[in-house]
């Protein structure tokens, strides 16, 4: 890709978060990812081309320096920033702007730095395959994966429901999505293949942003944005008329008919084998059994709880699940034990400013900020040096409970081409449980979406927080009195 002859007709719009857009060659396996601003700053962009690349080059350092370290490299794509010809942001601004959608628009592209994130693209892996069959990626959402001690929280039924099942009842009320998603992380993150499986199909019933599919570099399957939640059937029987000819000959079905059931099955059970075994190494350890802290069972899912209760537990020690997992309970404290810490480290930046850069509250993300947050003292001792570390480890839990994961499916190979594998980092052969014949996949994980969390979202975090657990709260009363009116008035 030679930077001085950029052409904006060799991209294509690809999507955008909060605060990127993304755009993707049309023939190469990589990506450009642009930094987004306020509509009304446009004309006067909020800052300077040095200050933006500086944050680009932030993000780089704290996955290539934190999050790689944690999550494990093989698993890492940090990328690279590069200095783009400002006529051709520009023009690619231009290109884009009718292919983003409207509730996006509140924000611009950053066209006056140049700057830009240049990544590998996840949905349209530059693989060597042997199938005339396009790969498949699947990007999963998965958020937290645990409940938090009942000692660091003020409202018992955080020890009970997730945040993420309490979230969705706020989403709704608030408008955000017209109906809940019955997905739960906790069973995604149990290690137990039934309730994963079951997660996964909730999450195809209901993707909202937590989950895509791509096929061949194009988005096939995910919700509509902006929040209609409008997922009818026939997106689904669309999705199968893709995902069939993959699974056509799984279980010895030559020649006969697959349901749509069965497609569906067999789809999840490649997907679950990629997450649980994407670290390699066979069986392996397993992450710390935490069923006797009662954190891995959430009230509000809504999975057989006999079921759940027996079976496999445990992930594989060395899979993404697991390292997610980790890293996310990093946050040891939750919001509201980490509160009180962020405000001694806020007060003592108010008394000393000039400190900030000392105390790498912006960076640089290097190996003495690792070390910072990973020598962190057991116990508080007053000390700011004790808040900055806690605080520091949250914003790191927080980015973990926020990544996704990108798992690419290339349809498998013919026999004699079995030893020409090395193209793929993890990779594996994965034959999955459906039968000793094919299909075979080859599959790479990766995680992505791993900017480091600003220290000015901590009060933002808590708020939010309150008003979800009010919310869910009274939702649980509001059902609670019904159910009494229905006794009451129940006829006779």
């Amino acid at each position: 890709m030679e930077l001085d002859k950029m052409d904006e007709n060799d991209w294509r719009y690809h999507g955008e978060g909060n605060k990127s857009l993304v755009v993707s060659h049309v023939q190469l396996s990589k990506v450009l990812r642009l930094l987004k601003y306020p509509a009304e700053d446009s004309e006067n962009p909020p800052q300077t081309a040095e200050q933006a690349f500086r944050q680009i080059q932030n993000i780089v350092d704290f996955s290539s320096n934190v999050m790689s370290r944690l999550l494990g490299d093989k698993f890492i794509h940090s990328g690279e920033v590069v200095k783009l010809p400002l006529e051709f942001v520009r023009q690619l601004s231009i290109k884009v702007q009718p292919q983003r959608p409207a509730w996006r628009c509140d924000k611009v592209m950053d066209i006056y730095s140049g700057c830009a994130l240049c990544l590998p693209n996840l949905t349209a892996p530059s693989l060597l395959q042997h199938s005339h069959t396009p790969p498949l990626c699947v990007e999963i959402k998965p958020k937290c994966g645990f409940l938090p001690s009942a000692k660091h929280i003020s409202r018992d039924i955080k020890s009970k429901v997730c945040r993420f099942c309490m979230h969705q009842h706020y989403k709704v009320s608030s408008g955000r999505w017209k109906r809940r998603s019955l997905y739960c992380p906790l069973d995604l993150f149990s290690g137990s293949r039934a309730r994963m499986h079951f997660a996964v199909r909730q999450l195809i019933e209901e993707p909202q942003n937590n989950f895509k599919i791509f096929k061949g570099g194009q988005c096939i399957y995910s919700s509509k944005e902006g929040g209609s939640g409008d997922e009818d059937s026939s997106d689904l029987n669309s999705l199968l008329y893709h995902l069939r000819p993959y699974f056509l000959y799984a279980n010895n079905r030559i020649h006969a008919h697959v349901s749509g059931k069965a497609v569906l099955s067999d789809f999840i059970q490649v997907l679950v084998n990629a997450l649980l075994n994407s670290g390699g190494g066979g069986g392996g350890g397993v992450t710390t059994d935490r069923r006797e802290e009662g954190r891995t069972y959430c009230e509000a899912s809504v999975f057989n709880k006999e079921r759940s209760r027996h079976g496999s537990q445990g992930l594989p020690h060395d899979s993404v699940l697991s390292r997610i997992l980790n890293t996310q309970m990093l946050d040891s404290l939750n919001i509201e034990g980490l509160y009180p810490l962020y405000r001694r480290v806020e007060q003592h930046l108010r008394d000393f400013p000039k400190e900030r850069n000392a105390l790498q509250v912006d960076g640089p993300y290097n190996e003495a900020f690792l070390e910072h947050l990973q020598k962190c003292p057991a116990e508080d001792d007053g000390s700011l040096d004790f808040a900055v570390s806690k605080v520091h480890q949250y914003r790191v839990a927080m980015t973990a409970k926020d990544c996704s994961i990108m798992v690419a499916l290339v349809p498998g190979a013919d026999d004699e081409h079995d030893e020409d594998q090395d193209v793929l980092c993890p990779q594996r052969r994965l034959r999955d449980f459906l039968s000793s014949r094919p299909p075979t996949f080859s599959y790479s994980v990766s995680i992505l979406d791993l900017d480091p969390k600003p220290l000015d979202s901590i009060p933002l975090q808590l708020s939010l927080d309150h008003k979800i657990v009010s919310c869910y709260t009274r939702t649980l009363a509001a059902a609670v009195d019904r159910d009494d009116r229905t006794l009451l008035f129940r006829p006779v």
